[in-house]
């Protein structure tokens, strides 16, 4: 069967169609050979696929519909460096744009430029899912040569998209100036680790501007970003990134109720001595499906957990303190990444389950230099205006405001506030109370005695809804869950 055959035709055709369609195989093939198999070769001896391999392996097989080939072809510009279009990811829509570092190292042309803000305008208009896969210099020099006329730029139009559409940035390689920047406007960075690298400018132009002489990577790498809050995710390589693409995307899908990964009780992982640290890592294995749990900025504010994960097949937004990290004390760095994972979890309608294990705000000059009680306050009101479905669970200590930011205020939009039998919540450990106010021995012994009585006081006048045996928590919250169900969003159907 010929070509024209398989495309609908009988084989028979007007002879004028032959100049024509040999002009669309020339063009078609030039906007295919990229930046010439020199630099293919280059960037696979890099360990790193192409853009168009990028967006093939991405893509469930076989979706993958172009948009724009055939720009650059007036500037020898192979779809001027940067291959768009949509396609399926497990059978759903998503749009995608690949930076291609074959031609022109990737940088931003004009063509390239309207693309960018055509494939953010059409995930608005559309409301589906942009992908941007970064591996490219920014805005080409160039292009200064030219006439622009005004149009929407595509960071305004990605702007537009935040808290409307999911938006994920994968860091391929170097990303600099205005490809940088599209990646802090996206929901998630995930980061190739030794690959990727973002900066505003990179090392030529940090050199002319401050003197400073750095590589690529100590500048902006994954070991920088990954700490400093800009990534959310890293990963080993190419193919692992682009799994954690397809992951994140699947995570608003009800999939079967599956076990916990972890069989020990609560009353083995976590000590009944409230100094004791524990890793709330394995309480979270142990409290949510098996292999659903994603943890988001586990570099940066390490205090905090923030997490995806499933319970019985719903997917949730987690926010628990980490009692292996300064006791799970919440500092700025852990306060900003809550407000805004919650801002992302309230966008995407996910239920929040907030575990709190934590002796207060952390205290100190430094605290105060970070600005700790303006991002304290701003977590707090990002938790308090969550609003849909909100469980909070006092797994052993909550002072201060601490409590508060993790929502076990009663009356703060609860669907419930459980805590268990070794609870303890107060304005400070009492100890510190005692100290503070000089007390006497009479008073620091009724100070102690208080915070050694356990959560009986606060379910007394029904501060808690319930305090919960260790065993039963997760079937606590998984019920809990379903009265709430009237709130969630209609489930996709198990895959």
């Amino acid at each position: 069967m010929t070509i024209d055959q398989q495309r609908g035709g009988t084989g028979e055709r007007d002879a004028g169609w032959d100049a024509l369609l040999d002009r669309f195989d020339r063009h078609t093939e030039i906007a295919h050979s990229m930046g010439g198999q020199a630099r293919i070769d280059r960037q696979h001896g890099k360990g790193a696929l192409t853009a168009i391999e990028r967006v093939v392996e991405l893509l469930d097989p076989g979706t993958f519909r172009e948009i724009g080939t055939f720009t650059g072809l007036a500037v020898e510009s192979p779809r001027d460096a940067l291959v768009a279009g949509h396609g399926l990811i497990d059978g759903r829509p998503v749009l995608v744009g690949a930076e291609d570092a074959t031609v022109q190292g990737g940088s931003i042309g004009s063509a390239g430029s309207s693309k960018r803000a055509r494939l953010a305008a059409l995930a608005l208009q559309e409301h589906v899912p942009l992908v941007m896969l970064l591996d490219g210099a920014g805005h080409r020099v160039s292009s200064a040569m030219e006439r622009h006329r005004p149009a929407p730029g595509d960071l305004a139009l990605m702007a537009d998209l935040i808290g409307h559409v999911p938006t994920i940035a994968v860091v391929h390689g170097a990303s600099a100036g205005h490809g940088a920047l599209t990646a802090p406007l996206c929901d998630t960075i995930i980061m190739v680790e030794g690959q990727g690298q973002l900066f505003v400018a990179g090392p030529p132009l940090v050199a002319a501007a401050t003197g400073e002489q750095i590589d690529k990577e100590t500048l902006g790498g994954s070991e920088v970003h990954l700490a400093s809050g800009v990534g959310d995710l890293g990963a080993a390589d190419d193919h692992a990134a682009l799994a954690l693409v397809r992951r994140l995307l699947s995570m608003d899908e009800l999939t079967e109720p599956a076990d916990p990964s972890e069989t020990r009780s609560l009353t083995e992982l976590i000590p009944a001595n409230q100094r004791a640290p524990y890793d709330m890592r394995h309480v979270l294995a142990a409290l949510f499906d098996a292999d659903s749990v994603l943890v988001m900025q586990e570099r940066y504010g390490a205090s905090l957990i923030t997490a995806f994960g499933r319970l019985a097949g719903v997917t949730v937004a987690i926010v628990a303190n980490q009692p292996l990290v300064r006791g799970g004390a919440l500092d700025a760095d852990a306060a900003r990444k809550a407000e805004r994972f919650i801002g992302l979890a309230g966008s995407r309608g996910l239920p929040l389950i907030q575990l709190a294990d934590n002796p207060g705000v952390l205290p100190g000059a430094a605290a105060e230099r970070a600005g700790a009680l303006r991002a304290a306050a701003n977590m707090f009101v990002a938790q308090h205006r969550h609003p849909h479905p909100k469980l909070h669970v006092t797994m052993r200590k909550a002072y201060g405001f601490g409590s508060s930011m993790m929502g076990q205020n009663p009356y703060g939009h609860q669907t419930v506030t459980l805590a268990l039998p070794d609870a303890t919540v107060g304005a400070m450990p009492a100890k510190g109370g005692a100290d503070a106010i000089a007390a006497d021995d009479a008073t620091r012994e009724k100070l102690v005695e208080l915070e050694a009585g356990g959560p009986w006081r606060q379910a007394d006048t029904l501060s808690y809804d319930e305090v919960v045996h260790p065993d039963d928590l997760r079937q606590v919250l998984i019920d809990s869950l379903r009265l709430a169900s009237g709130r969630l969003g209609p489930p996709r159907q198990p895959r």
